[in-house]
């Protein structure tokens, strides 16, 4: 199995990462994990990005895009993979498609988890107000102000994804803002059940016929004549031991006596 799961930031994506990883058997492939593994490695690809971020500057789509290469060969993700964190745009996606189509392997399911973002803010808020009343250190990441930063950076670039998955037939959606359980179960879900067009494309199955007497399903063509006709078609018996009327022995033992 093969998945992307889409969301803002916040939205719970590495902790349901971590639990399909886990139920399915599957490797968890996250863009920050792979960028700094192929550093530590001293691939050609790691020492690229190395030199990039040394600078400062965004790694480019083609070398991400490298490096996924490389970690898809990998046996852990033989069995399938789950991408937490890219794609970030269509430009992205776009490339995703072509690589996997190189390797004859494809999508199954694109998961968004749907969260209210104001809800969220609020969360973070109270977050940091419990850690400061415990006198920890609040991460600078963790702050409300760098979470509507990203906020807006999600929806300008990674939130067209939805539509363009959609367009494809493998978007899930699932609500994230029940617990993390609840969430889980919804993804189990929206998993197992097909979309529409899956629905469409599945092929029908064929009436199977049982042995012996072929039977229409509306019945024989004489049962469905109307139930005058069937009553004028059938046979007048004989009405037998009626009993003789006055003017009937009349008429017989006339004829009785022309006879004699």
């Amino acid at each position: 199995m093969r998945l992307v799961l889409l969301g803002p930031p916040g939205a719970g994506k590495g902790t349901q990462a971590e639990r399909l990883a886990e139920r399915y058997g599957i490797a968890r492939l996250s863009t920050g994990d792979m960028l700094r593994a192929a550093v530590a490695a001293g691939t050609p690809i790691g020492l690229k990005a190395k030199d990039i971020m040394a600078r400062g500057e965004l790694v480019p789509d083609p070398v991400v895009i490298a490096i996924i290469a490389d970690r898809i060969k990998e046996a852990d993700a033989a069995k399938g993979f789950i991408l937490d964190g890219f794609p970030r745009t269509v430009a992205q996606a776009e490339a995703l498609e072509r690589l996997l189509a190189q390797r004859g392997l494809k999508l199954d399911a694109v998961v968004e988890i749907k969260v209210d973002e104001g809800i969220l803010i609020n969360r973070i808020e109270n977050r940091i107000a419990q850690m400061q009343a415990r006198g920890e250190q609040v991460r600078a990441d963790d702050k409300p102000e760098v979470l509507k930063q990203r906020l807006v950076a999600y929806r300008g670039q990674t939130a067209p994804l939805i539509d363009y998955y959609q367009g494809k037939g493998r978007l899930r959606t699932v609500d994230g803002m029940p617990p993390i359980d609840e969430v889980s179960e919804g993804i189990s879900r929206v998993l197992t059940k097909k979309t529409p067009s899956e629905a469409k494309a599945s092929p029908r199955r064929k009436p199977v016929r049982k042995s012996g007497r072929k039977t229409s399903r509306k019945g024989s063509k004489a049962s469905r004549r109307p139930a005058k006709a069937r009553k004028a078609t059938r046979p007048k018996r004989k009405a037998a031991g009626r009993p003789k009327t006055r003017k009937t022995a009349r008429k017989a033992a006339r004829r009785k006596a022309r006879r004699g």
